[in-house]
């Protein structure tokens, strides 16, 4: 048997975005059959990796209950689209990284959870560079 897989992909431009344009994407599962689906999360975030405290917030957050027949209804495929905000900027600093991501995540019978996660760039910031002598 093959175990659940969650495949997302995004339209348009590819994987690097402007503040204030739209980030459309869609998903979709494998592995899984519907009937063992408790709820689907579809959210964009970003969060920090380094030195310290790693941040993480949310922008966009979406649950999608397994019954109902409208747009939010779990299927085996589904879209997404949402405005990315101003700030902040991915950043790949020499400490701190700022990254960015669409992440889907299928809440399974049993208590088991299956996640995918597609990073992408927001805005144009130039990596650091370590200074030089």
């Amino acid at each position: 048997m093959t175990p659940p897989t969650v495949e997302i992909r995004f339209t348009g431009n590819g994987r690097s975005y402007r503040p204030g344009e739209t980030l459309t994407g869609d998903y979709t599962l494998s592995g899984v059959k519907p009937a063992e689906i408790k709820a689907l999360e579809v959210s964009v975030l970003w969060q920090t990796e380094g030195k310290g405290d790693e941040d993480m917030a949310v922008h966009f957050f979406e649950r999608r209950p397994p019954d109902g027949d409208g747009p939010a209804a779990v299927r085996p495929g589904g879209r997404f689209s949402v405005q990315l905000p101003p700030s902040p900027l991915s950043y790949q600093g020499l400490i701190v990284k700022i990254r960015w991501c669409a992440r889907v995540r299928i809440f399974l019978n049993r208590g088991r959870e299956v996640v995918g996660e597609l990073p992408f760039r927001l805005g144009d910031v130039p990596p650091a560079h370590p200074a030089t002598p």
